[in-house]
């Protein structure tokens, strides 16, 4: 059984190895069918996006460990999608004992793959391009998020009237690493930012942040989609829906699929020390300085 379940590990780390590769190629324009050898120019992309995921589900692993809890070691996603996967994920096989061990297991992945991503953004930014816009072309943009602005600026300076930029397939990576980051980080039900809200905050207060923060995310993608309604084209409600995603309506949806309460620790009278506190608290500002409102539209 240990052999079989190591072999599924690898065999779904490798499928994804691939999925990337071809996903970070055809960013650069290369047919893959045509020119299958032009595969390994999609390395860079790659290796920045699984180094940002495996260091945040390792992560996950060892604190686990350190906390005696049995997890499973990460199972990777591939699929035929502009980034190559679905992401991964670690299975908890045993209770989390305490909560100090929840803050430790819950906030160890989002910081160590938040922090990955941070040097994969710089990297990618400095290699980035500065295009000019043309009103002609339609496309998908991708949102900012606080932190990215910020790098992006500090990076390449002050973008002139009509100019954007041309993210790296690095850069790429390291967005979508924020993007991921922010993502596990919402205070619902037992994301990661839902273990480290239900340490801090207790399992009434955690269960209130959850129905929060999901009907937020519902409302937001019904009302960008019912903004769309020609009644409100060029009033000020009309204006909203550009600060609105309709995506948030499926993952609100999924969300509420998948529960948003959250299992109790074993030993929940044991106090959460300063250093935890602290933790949960930095969880909190990096969760702020990468969400992105708009991940994505069309332009």
């Amino acid at each position: 059984m240990r052999k079989k379940g190591l072999t599924t590990h690898i065999i779904l780390f490798i499928l994804t190895v691939v999925s990337t590769l071809i996903a970070g190629a055809l960013q650069k324009g290369i047919n893959i069918l045509e020119e299958p050898w032009r595969i390994i120019e999609g390395i860079p992309f790659s290796v920045s996006l699984l180094a940002i995921l495996l260091t945040h589900e390792l992560s996950h692993f060892f604190a686990s460990r350190r906390h005696h809890t049995h997890a499973t070691l990460p199972y990777f996603i591939p699929a035929p999608s502009i980034i190559g996967t679905f992401g991964a994920f670690i299975k908890m096989k045993s209770p989390i004992r305490t909560r100090e061990a929840l803050i430790d297991i819950g906030a160890s992945g989002p910081i160590g793959g938040f922090i990955v991503a941070l040097v994969v953004t710089v990297i990618g930014l400095a290699h980035s391009e500065v295009v000019t816009l043309k009103g002609s072309e339609v496309g998908l943009l991708l949102g900012d998020s606080i932190l990215f602005s910020v790098l992006t600026k500090a990076v390449l300076g002050s973008l002139p009237e009509g100019k954007d930029v041309m993210l790296s397939p690095v850069a790429f990576a390291g967005w979508i690493g924020f993007f991921v980051t922010s993502m596990n980080l919402l205070p619902i039900g037992q994301l990661d930012g839902g273990h480290i809200a239900y340490a801090l905050l207790g399992e009434k207060n955690h269960r209130k942040a959850s129905i929060f923060f999901a009907t937020i995310l519902a409302l937001a993608g019904i009302g960008r989609l019912y903004l769309y309604s020609s009644f409100f084209t060029g009033t000020p409600f009309g204006v909203l829906r550009d600060y609105l995603w309709e995506g948030w309506a499926v993952w609100a949806f999924l969300l509420y699929m998948l529960g948003l309460r959250h299992p109790p620790v074993l030993f929940w009278e044991e106090p959460l020390d300063r250093r935890r506190r602290f933790i949960g608290w930095l969880s909190l500002l990096i969760f702020i300085l990468t969400f992105t409102p708009v991940p994505f539209r069309m332009g």
